[in-house]
């Protein structure tokens, strides 16, 4: 009967472990180097025209989904104006000179995300108008909500679309509903979380963090680099990105940008392979490595791209 027991013990134990698993796998730490994404502002081409700001939201909702998954390194493109603005004024003379605000100096993105949303709605279960400015529909029949969004993963180097996604969540109250004032509840608060709407666009927000992730696992990490001594090369690789001291890295010296005679659009830049680097200490923001091969044919400028 003791060992009966404890075999109940290891089962319900190893369960327990499956079963966390499962529960944090939409926001589950990657190690390895994490790529620099930057997200841009979602365009609203639904048909909703309700109280929240969507375009704002949601764009919120997907930049905090992704650092919550640690996979990644996120800028908020919609910040770039703030962020440009406290440049300026430091540069202007008029405040203390802050290293942190240096102008020029901003994080470039290996990739950028853009989205669209395309159908957000809400409707009583078996028929009903959708929501309005008024607020949610009351009724017996429940409510059904629907969200819609197409993603794009973008090369910032080249414009071009690499992958492109539509994702969805869709998501249900039975009985009466809430009565809840849209007025009165912000999007992405914890009000609006509990209401159809706001777990249908958790669903494709977490839809969107699987598939961002699915496509960028097997993308080399880029980077750059960033200064070249004697015998150290600085690169654009640090704890922050997850970098660790023996990860090695191709270098590219970057040539003539190719661009179309007839479009005008860029197709990218002449590339030559001119050596690697193996990181021998790592900072913060950047790691100091070893060149493996000659290390006065690189320079500042240089890309970096993981093996």
């Amino acid at each position: 009967m003791l060992e009966i027991g404890h075999k109940k013990i290891i089962f319900s134990f190893l369960s327990a472990i499956i079963i966390a698993g499962f529960i944090y796998t939409p926001y589950a730490l990657a190690a390895g180097l994490k790529k620099v994404v930057a997200v841009s502002r979602f365009e609203n081409k639904s048909s909703w025209s309700g109280q929240w700001k969507l375009d704002d939201g949601m764009t919120d909702q997907l930049t905090d989904a992704l650092m919550q998954s640690g996979q990644f390194v996120v800028l908020e493109r919609e910040t770039l104006s703030d962020v440009m603005e406290e440049q300026d004024l430091a540069s202007s003379g008029r405040t203390m000179k802050s290293k942190s605000a240096a102008t020029g100096k901003l994080t470039s993105a290996q990739i950028l995300i853009k989205g669209a949303i395309t159908e957000f709605e809400s409707r009583s279960s078996g028929g009903g108008a959708g929501i309005g400015f008024g607020g949610v529909n009351i009724g017996g029949k429940g409510e059904e909500a629907h969200v819609g969004l197409i993603i794009r993963l973008i090369d910032t180097t080249t414009g071009e679309v690499l992958e492109s996604k539509r994702v969805e969540g869709n998501a249900k109250s039975g009985g009466l509903s809430l009565g809840v004032n849209v007025g009165g509840v912000g999007f992405g608060t914890e009000g609006f979380k509990k209401m159809p709407l706001g777990k249908a666009t958790q669903m494709a927000i977490d839809s969107a963090v699987e598939f961002i992730a699915s496509k960028l696992r097997t993308l080399p990490f880029q980077g750059s680099v960033i200064k070249v001594t004697d015998d150290t090369v600085y690169i654009s690789a640090g704890d922050k990105t997850g970098a660790s001291a023996g990860d090695t890295f191709t270098v590219y010296s970057v040539g003539e940008e190719l661009v179309d005679p007839v479009t005008g659009e860029i197709l990218g830049s002449e590339e030559k392979e001119i050596g690697s680097v193996s990181i021998v200490q790592v900072k913060e923001k950047y790691s100091t490595a070893r060149a493996d091969g000659d290390v006065k044919a690189m320079k500042a400028g240089d890309i970096i791209r993981s093996k």
